[in-house]
């Protein structure tokens, strides 16, 4: 005779499975991992929906780049882009000012429609240069059949078009400044895109694709905390940056504090404060500072920012004020972290530390500049970012790549494609109307 046990209940193992914990749950179509064995090896790896299929396994080769070389022409890239671009000086010929044109046309202009064509065609030409050659030949440079397959498996993919990729690396690259060779894109592009500009622009990988980097850290994966009718959202800026530079960053700050919970920080007092809260809940970080490289003893310089105090905001800050809050707490922002002129350092600096860090103590991703933007089209491409995240209606990696295509089509500016996501692709802003009727449903297990 069945009898009925008593049951009682002293965990709860499932609790973090009867929610839908995201809007939306995708995976990659691309993910390509590059992972460092030993000092001096990359072992590569290549698989997803989106790359054909070797005997049901994944793509794989030991490059034979060394990773001193991949990181020193990284720094380059990031260099020539500076130089060559932002830095860009025209001239008559005979080395004076060209009469009638700002001495650094590049830096302080957003719309470069009114630019002459052959000049920043050239200087456009260089960057896509710089990247293919890093792409192909430092990277995924070699001669062994394994290299070339892989070669082959992942240039084909690249050749392809509104992927979603994950490179997943243990080494930093500007992925999204990376680009094909023109062989590569040949049979893929449309005929009025060939020639010119718009064939230049179609070459590189943050045109083409939605990108992030994640290298080993990744957003938590526990329970969502319930959002909030209004959006918690923070501006933490240098003040001195507004008084001494013409950017619309009041307009910035106006359209964060419209129909949200607006919350302005501009010391390092107050940042160390907002840290050290648990209850901290900010959906959505804005930062509008300058940053800089730090020396690290032995190791490789990392990057700090500095709010109006002057006082540097580093990973270890970060790690100190939060890592005795566990995954518990409501602190998931997503983090746009536009801090200006940050240097273009050599060798092996590495400019994902402080994003690294938020993102390992609940931050969903971190978008930000590659190299020292000018503070003109940072403030723009803010002023285009940011209505769109807080509407809710897009992901992360959507907007990037939508604001990437819409710079290099609209206003012939590439500079779009030097901001790169770590992490955060598939990140968007919950609002209470929202989870409603799909994050906080309840689901029968």
């Amino acid at each position: 005779m069945a009898t009925e046990l008593p049951v009682r209940i002293v965990q709860n193992p499932s609790r973090h499975f009867t929610r839908v914990q995201d809007l939306v749950v995708q995976g990659p179509d691309v993910i390509v991992g590059f992972d460092l064995c030993g000092e001096d090896r990359i072992r590569a790896r290549l698989y997803g929906r989106g790359v054909p299929a070797l005997k049901g396994t994944e793509h794989k080769a030991d490059l034979a780049a060394k990773p001193g070389e991949v990181r020193a022409a990284a720094a380059r890239l990031a260099r020539l882009w500076q130089e060559l671009f932002v830095g860009f000086r025209p001239g008559t010929g005979d080395g004076r000012p060209a009469p009638g044109r700002p001495e650094l046309p590049y830096a302080v202009l957003t719309d470069l429609s009114g630019e002459p064509e052959d000049e920043l065609h050239a200087a456009v030409e260089e960057l896509a240069c710089a990247g293919s050659d890093l792409l192909h030949h430092t990277l995924l440079g070699g001669t062994g059949r394994q290299v070339e397959l892989f070669r082959e498996f992942l240039v084909h993919t690249l050749a392809d078009d509104g992927l979603r990729i994950r490179f997943d690396s243990d080494l930093f690259i500007p992925w999204p400044m990376l680009s094909l060779l023109p062989s590569d894109v040949e049979d893929q592009r449309d005929e009025d895109r060939r020639d010119g500009l718009p064939g230049l622009f179609d070459r590189f990988l943050g045109y083409r694709h939605q990108i992030e980097q994640t290298g080993g850290s990744y957003p938590w994966l526990g329970h969502r905390p319930e959002p909030p009718h209004l959006p918690v959202v923070s501006l933490n800026h240098d003040t001195g940056i507004d008084r001494r530079a013409a950017t619309r960053a009041a307009e910035v700050a106006s359209l964060l504090a419209r129909g949200t919970t607006f919350v302005e920080r501009t010391t390092r007092r107050e940042l160390v404060a907002a840290l050290s809260d648990p209850d901290l809940s900010d959906q959505l970080m804005y930062f509008w500072c300058h940053g800089s490289f730090l020396p690290n003893g032995a190791e490789a310089p990392y990057l700090a920012v500095r709010l109006s105090d002057s006082s540097t905001i580093d990973a270890q800050l970060v790690r100190e004020r939060r890592r005795s809050f566990g995954d518990g707490t409501p602190f998931q922002p997503f983090v746009l972290l536009n801090a200006c002129h940050a240097g273009v350092p050599e060798g092996d600096v590495d400019r994902a530390f402080l994003g690294r860090a938020l993102i390992e103590h609940g931050a969903r991703g971190v978008l930000g500049p590659q190299i020292a933007m000018p503070q003109p089209f940072a403030a723009e491409y803010a002023l285009a970012f940011l209505p769109r995240y807080l509407g809710g209606g897009e992901t992360a990696g959507e907007i990037v790549h939508a604001l990437a295509r819409r710079f290099a089509d609209e206003f012939r500016n590439p500079l779009g494609f030097a901001y790169a996501l770590h992490c955060g692709m598939d990140a968007r802003l919950e609002r209470a109307h929202i989870s409603a009727a799909g994050q906080d449903q309840e689901v029968a297990v």
